[in-house]
């Protein structure tokens, strides 16, 4: 076949689809700096002795480095290493910077977090078309129990492993429909919370009502009740009275409503229950499973929102004065 004519972007495309991981390749040039890049052309090559290769592009600032070095170390990126893979790929920065380093042969800077890692002694470099290919023999590795970061047609992904639980799924109107998949997610996720809430003697009602002013509170009665609607509940005047009376609520000479200081502390110790009932839930899964879940449920979101009334878009739920930042920052655990 006459390759001449193959559209380079087109070519890439389909390159794309094969899925990879992701790796950063470093090395210690000859005038003492550290050279690093991202790459996902990295394969093995053999057991015995233990090789594996990389190729870099010709036109690479890094590439004379590489081409003297005697070492070079690749590095499989762990799924959490996204940022990291990023930096490395860009140029003209200091890609090493506050990074903590350790070292290899040849003073060869080893990066830590990682899924896999391999220190090499270059054993051969061979021109393949606009890039040169590397082989080395790997004269040290290190094997982490972290899940890689996955590449695939232009863009990250996750691993997701088959296992039992896909031979439940079926299109079964029945326990397998999302609605109801969801809602008994939804529930038991809030058990827990809900027992605390007796504890404290408050009400469904009352939960929530504070977890939408925790979302940014100074609204009026309207707002909450446009926005507890989406929970199929209705909230009246007296519904905030009990609220008030305990202290945790204020309304203003406005009527609008307030968290005083005790309310806002109580708002934060339920939010940290609520954060470790989600931790508690998610034991079963792994890292890229709890997150392939979180950006699929957005997706499914994203996708029946659209015949939505405007007051319950996002933007409309979360104010600056959110609670939940004021958590994070705290850093606030269950008491």
């Amino acid at each position: 076949m006459n390759t001449s004519n193959f559209d380079p972007k087109q070519f890439r495309q389909a390159l794309g689809s094969f899925t990879t991981g992701v790796t950063i390749v470093t090395t210690r040039g000859e005038d003492g700096q550290d050279y690093g890049l991202t790459a996902n052309s990295f394969n093995s090559v053999s057991l015995e002795p233990p090789m594996v290769l990389w190729s870099l592009s010709k036109t690479s600032s890094s590439a004379p480095a590489f081409m003297t070095a005697e070492h070079f170390a690749v590095h499989i990126l762990a799924a959490d290493q996204e940022s990291l893979s990023n930096r490395f790929a860009k140029r003209g920065e200091d890609k090493f910077a506050a990074l903590p380093i350790q070292r290899g042969p040849g003073d060869i800077p080893l990066l830590e977090g990682c899924s896999a890692r391999f220190q090499c002694r270059t054993t051969y470099r061979y021109e393949g078309g606009d890039h040169i290919i590397f082989v080395g023999e790997v004269v040290a590795f290190d094997s982490f129990d972290k899940s890689p970061l996955v590449f695939h047609s232009g863009g990250y992904g996750l691993l997701l492993k088959k296992n039992s639980d896909l031979a439940d799924v079926s299109s079964n109107f029945g326990d397998d429909w999302l609605g109801f998949l969801l809602g008994r997610t939804y529930y038991q996720l809030l058990m827990p919370i809900r027992e605390r809430l007796k504890e404290h003697g408050l009400r469904d009602i009352d939960y929530e009502l504070l977890t939408i002013l925790s979302m940014g509170d100074g609204r009026t009665l309207a707002d909450l009740q446009h926005l507890v609607a989406i929970t199929g509940q209705e909230v009246a005047a007296k519904d905030l009275q009990p609220l008030v009376e305990r202290g945790l609520l204020v309304i203003d000479q406005d009527r609008r409503v307030h968290f005083t200081e005790q309310g806002r502390r109580f708002a934060i110790e339920l939010l940290a229950f609520a954060k470790a009932a989600e931790t508690s839930a998610e034991q079963g899964l792994n890292f890229e499973e709890a997150q392939l879940l979180k950006m699929l449920l957005k997706r499914v979101i994203r996708s029946t929102g659209s015949e939505l009334p405007a007051y319950w878009r996002k933007e409309n739920f979360w104010r600056e004065n959110s609670v939940w930042t004021q958590a994070l920052c705290q850093d606030a655990t269950p008491g």
